[in-house]
C-alpha cells in the first residue's frame, strides 16, 4: 500500500510540475521583475541599511525586528536545500540546472519584493488579536471574503508544504553517513537520531516566534561565514578547474545533454523546482514571517525580504554547486542528495575534514529550518481553525520529524514538491492581482526616501 502511495504522489509531483507552473514561477515572477522596473534593485544599499536597524521603531505593529525577519526567512530558506538539493539538482538535471537556479533566483528576488510589501500591506490578525501576514491574509484582507476558498487553499497546502520531513530525513542520513552505521544496525540508528533531532526541536519551537527569531538571529550569520570559508578553501585547491566549471555551466544550460539527454525543458524544470526548494521564492513561506516584522513601512519589509534570494541562491547554492563540480565526484557517483555532497567535499578536503565541517554545518542548516518551518505550518493551521488549535501543531509537527527520519528520501522529495506547487499558485495569482499596490506605495515610499523624509 505505502508503495502505491509512493508512486501516486510521484505522478502527481510530476504532473503538477509542468509547463503550466513553469509558466506561472518564472512568468509570473519574470512579469513582477519588469512590472518593477528593477527599482527595487537600485535600493539594495538602503535595504541592508533598513537590515541594519537604521530604521526600527520598537513601537510599531508586529513581533519581529527587520534583521530578525530575515533571519528567520533565511534560516528556513537556507537549508538542507542548498546542500541536498544543489546536489540533487546536479544529479538529476546536471551542471546546467545550477543556471536555471540562477535565474529563478533574480526572477525570485522581484517575487520576494512584491509578495513580502503585500504581507505588511494586508496584515490581519488572529483570534487573539496578533498582527499575522501570509498569502492567506494577502488574500483575504486584498482581494476581499468571497476569495477565502483560495486562502484556505493555500493554508491547507501549507500544512503539507512545510512540514519537516526533508530536513530531518537528510540531518538523518548524514549523521548515518558520517559515522558510517552498519546497514544492519540503520533502522534503530535512525529512529534514535529522530528522537534525538526532535527532542532539540522541540526546546525552541515551543518558546514561539519570538525565541525562534532570537535563535535564528544568532544561527543564520555563524552558518554562512563557516560554509562560505569552507567552500572557499576547497575551490582555492581546485583553482585550475574553476573557469572550465563555470563555463559548463553556462553551456551545458541550453544543451543538457549531460544528463539529461537534450530535453532543455526539463533541465529547466529541475532548477526551478530545486532554487523554489531552496529560495521558496512564490511559495508563501516566507510572508508569513516578513508579515510579523515591526513595521509599519510595506515597501520597506519587501526590501529587506528581497535580500534572501540573493543570499540563499546566489551565493550559498552558488558555493555548494562548485564545490561538487571541482570535486569531478558528480559525473559517476551512483547516488544523490547530500551523499553526494559529503563525497565531494571529502574528495577534496584532507583527513575527512570536510565530512566533519559539512556535518557542522548540516546540524546548523537543517536545525535553523526545522525551528522556523514549525512557525510557518502553526501560521497556517491557526488561520484554518484558531490560535488555541494552531498551538497543537508543533506536537504533530515534532512526531513527523522522527517519523521523517527512517522514511525513504523519494518520497519525501516528490511529497514537499507537490505541496510546494499547490501552494505557489494562489500565492503568485493573488500577487500579480494585487502588484499594482505594491509599485504605487513603492513610487511614494522612494519618493519620501529621496527627500529625506525618513531620516
Amino acid at each position: 500500500m505505502f508503495i502505491d502511495i509512493q508512486n501516486t504522489v510521484a505522478s502527481f509531483s510530476s504532473w503538477i510540475w509542468g509547463i503550466p507552473l513553469l509558466i506561472l514561477l518564472i512568468g509570473g515572477g519574470l512579469c513582477l521583475f519588469i512590472y518593477s522596473g528593477l527599482v527595487p534593485f537600485r535600493y539594495m544599499g538602503h535595504a541592508i541599511a533598513v537590515l541594519r536597524g537604521k530604521y526600527d521603531k520598537h513601537d510599531s505593529p508586529g513581533d519581529l525586528s527587520h534583521y530578525e525577519a530575515l533571519s528567520s526567512a533565511i534560516a528556513a530558506t537556507v537549508g538542507m536545500g542548498n546542500i541536498s538539493g544543489v546536489a540533487i539538482a546536479i544529479a538529476t538535471g546536471g551542471p546546467g540546472a545550477i543556471f536555471w537556479m540562477w535565474v529563478s533566483a533574480f526572477v525570485g528576488m522581484a517575487t520576494k519584493f512584491f509578495t513580502c510589501s503585500l504581507a505588511i500591506m494586508y496584515r490581519g490578525k488572529d483570534d487573539e488579536g496578533n498582527a499575522k501576514g501570509g498569502p492567506m491574509y494577502v488574500i483575504t484582507e486584498g482581494l476581499g471574503k468571497k476569495w477565502k476558498p483560495l486562502a484556505v487553499f493555500f493554508a491547507t497546502a501549507g500544512l503539507v508544504g512545510t512540514l519537516p520531513a526533508f530536513q530531518a530525513n537528510q540531518l538523518t542520513q548524514t549523521i548515518i553517513d558520517v559515522f558510517k552505521v552498519n546497514q544492519s544496525n540503520e533502522f534503530s540508528a535512525k529512529l534514535l537520531i529522530g528522537i534525538c533531532i526532535a527532542f532539540i526541536v522541540s526546546t525552541v519551537i515551543f518558546g514561539g516566534i519570538q525565541r525562534i527569531g532570537k535563535v535564528a538571529g544568532k544561527l543564520v550569520p555563524v552558518m554562512v561565514i563557516v560554509y562560505l570559508v569552507t567552500v572557499l578553501i576547497i575551490l582555492l585547491l581546485k583553482i585550475e578547474d574553476v573557469p572550465s566549471i563555470i563555463s559548463l555551466i553556462f553551456t551545458d544550460a541550453f544543451s543538457g545533454k549531460s544528463v539529461l539527454g537534450g530535453a532543455l525543458g526539463a533541465l529547466i524544470i529541475t532548477g526551478v523546482k530545486r532554487a523554489a526548494f531552496s529560495n521558496e521564492a512564490g511559495l508563501g513561506t516566507a510572508p508569513m514571517m516578513h508579515g510579523t516584522a515591526k513595521t509599519d513601512e510595506p515597501i520597506r519589509e519587501g526590501l529587506v525580504a528581497m535580500l534572501g534570494p540573493a543570499i540563499d541562491t546566489l551565493l550559498v547554492c552558488t558555493l555548494t554547486a562548485l564545490a561538487i563540480l571541482v570535486s569531478g565526484i558528480w559525473k559517476d557517483f551512483d547516488g544523490n542528495g547530500i551523499t553526494m555532497t559529503l563525497a565531494a567535499f571529502d574528495s577534496v578536503l584532507p583527513y575527512h575534514l570536510g565530512s566533519i565541517i559539512l556535518t557542522v554545518c548540516v546540524l546548523i542548516f537543517a536545525f535553523s529550518t526545522l525551528f522556523t518551518y514549525s512557525f510557518y505550518g502553526y501560521s497556517c493551521l491557526s488561520y484554518l481553525t484558531n490560535s488555541k488549535a494552531g498551538k497543537y501543531y508543533n506536537h504533530f509537527y515534532i512526531i513527523v520529524i522522527i517519523v521523517a527520519s527512517i522514511i525513504k528520501l523519494d518520497f519525501v522529495i516528490n511529497l514537499m514538491d507537490s505541496a510546494y506547487a499547490l501552494m505557489a499558485i494562489p500565492t503568485v495569482l493573488s500577487t500579480l492581482i494585487l502588484a499594482p499596490k505594491v509599485k504605487k506605495a513603492a513610487t511614494v515610499y522612494f519618493q519620501k526616501l529621496k527627500t529625506g523624509a525618513f531620516d
